[in-house]
């Protein structure tokens, strides 16, 4: 029997290619063609025999990811167009790529904005004198605030106040973890974006408490950066523990200091696209009256709203 994720032994009992494999040993030649190498040249460039590289080619060879650098190097060309990264699979998506290639994350947020407002998707809703969303939408780790002051800071604006994650149980029937346990990751992030879909459709003047990941799937993100003013809740790592502990999840004290690591580790991996929001406001800095003060004073200032 073959190995997970192999097919299984082809006539006369030789292995069957996987088709990874031979789409990886298509692009290895097709970029040998276009740098107008032969197999002995680049088997001399990368120090790796013909023989490997010929197996390589032909789907047979299953190279090490340091051998692929090696190649990759030798060709010129990213780790992930030669593994066949869909953004190095036309000549067009190459150019684009060369042209954003070392531009600083100001100039790739108008370009991305600029390319939303061409296709139609949205774009950068706060440029160009136009008015700003009132669809306020929070962002942030679990523990951030998101649900206490969202409902504080509808309140105030007269706004409908929406959790997204009770919009995703709706959609689904199930809840949140059922999603996730019975259909999926995939599924979850799914509901997400149709929940999202729906309530910038509906409300044209609301206030969303997202999920914490819902910065993981980048076309969700980037409609709720085209389609809301987006406040990023920030806290330190120990007020979201205390948080989330708090509203009696006592899941993390299990092994609390295996826990801590985790979370911030996710803030870490999360708070790149969480910056991203056009709006910061600490939750950990101040008290909670004070925080939704600040809170407020962001977003009425943002929609030209009397304070």
């Amino acid at each position: 029997m073959a190995p997970p994720g192999l097919p299984e032994a082809g006539l006369a009992g030789s292995p069957a290619k996987h088709p990874f494999l031979v789409a990886l040993g298509e692009r290895v030649r097709s970029l040998r063609a276009r740098r107008g190498m032969t197999r002995k040249a680049l088997s001399l460039a990368t120090e790796v025999s013909e023989r490997h590289l010929a197996n390589l080619e032909y789907g047979v060879g299953n190279a090490s990811i340091l051998i692929l650098l090696q190649v990759a190097q030798a060709l010129q060309c990213s780790l992930a167009e030669l593994l066949g990264d869909v953004t190095t699979n036309s000549p067009e998506w190459l150019l684009i790529r060369e042209l954003l290639e070392e531009r600083d994350e100001a100039t790739l947020r108008r370009v991305r904005a600029a390319i939303g407002e061409m296709l139609g998707t949205g774009g950068d809703h706060a440029s160009g004198g136009k008015a700003r969303s009132a669809c306020i939408a929070l962002v942030g780790l679990r523990g951030a605030g998101k649900s206490t002051l969202g409902a504080m800071l509808a309140e105030d604006l007269g706004y409908p106040f929406i959790e997204l994650s009770r919009e995703i149980e709706k959609f689904a029937g199930c809840s949140v973890g059922e999603i996730q346990n019975l259909y999926g990751q995939n599924a979850y992030r799914r509901y997400e974006r149709r929940a999202l879909e729906e309530a910038i459709q509906i409300y044209p003047e609301v206030v969303i408490a997202t999920p914490g990941g819902i910065v993981s799937d980048p076309a969700t993100f980037n409609l709720l950066l085209a389609h809301c003013t987006t406040v990023w809740l920030q806290a330190t790592p120990e007020d979201h523990m205390r948080r989330v502990t708090a509203q009696g999840d006592t899941r993390p004290m299990a092994a609390s200091s295996e826990a801590m690591d985790d979370l911030r580790s996710i803030l870490t991996g999360r708070r790149p696209f969480y910056s991203k929001a056009e709006f910061h406001v600490d939750t950990s800095a101040r008290p909670l009256d004070r925080t939704f003060q600040e809170l407020r004073r962001v977003v009425r200032s943002a929609l030209q709203i009397p304070a």
